[in-house]
């Protein structure tokens, strides 16, 4: 319907993206589904690196076409397999943080809005009892609180 007046860049790290919800959404608003999934560049991220990748590959794409959205959906599924344990949390924080700031780096460059998802996990610090809550904490730790702008 206009929108930014740009394309939309899809970044899917779990394997969840389903075109044919696109085509839902664009016939309940009465848009042509064609014409929307024509907007949407969508990547598969098998790995960390290859995550980290696919933004140098974004930044190409944004180069030649007038992109307004980049959506990474997990921002963290891959960390969390790629870097096991504690013994990995020193490299995966700064994987994960040269991520997020390439993510940056291409919203200030290109004048996109990036929405990153996330995943959350039980919180082991949290006291256990029968009045406790199912307390959730989100992954990333304050490296990814701290480059997140809206929460």
């Amino acid at each position: 319907m206009g929108g930014g007046e740009g394309k939309c860049l899809y970044i899917d790290t779990e394997g969840t993206f389903r075109p044919v919800r696109l085509l839902a959404v664009a016939e309940r608003l009465g848009l042509n589904g064609e014409e929307v999934l024509d907007n949407v560049a969508y990547a598969r991220a098998y790995n960390a690196d290859h995550q980290n990748q696919l933004l140098v590959t974004a930044s190409a794409l944004m180069a030649q076409s007038r992109f307004c959205l980049l959506i990474v959906d997990s921002v963290t599924n891959l960390y969390r397999t790629d870097f096991s344990g504690r013994g990995e949390l020193s490299a995966r924080q700064t994987h994960l943080g040269k991520f997020l700031r390439t993510l940056q780096r291409l919203a200030d460059e290109f004048g996109v809005a990036v929405v990153i998802t996330n995943q959350v996990m039980s919180n082991p610090d949290a006291s256990a009892g029968p009045y406790a809550g199912n307390e959730k904490k989100p992954i990333g730790g304050n490296i990814l609180a701290h480059a997140s702008t809206t929460r």
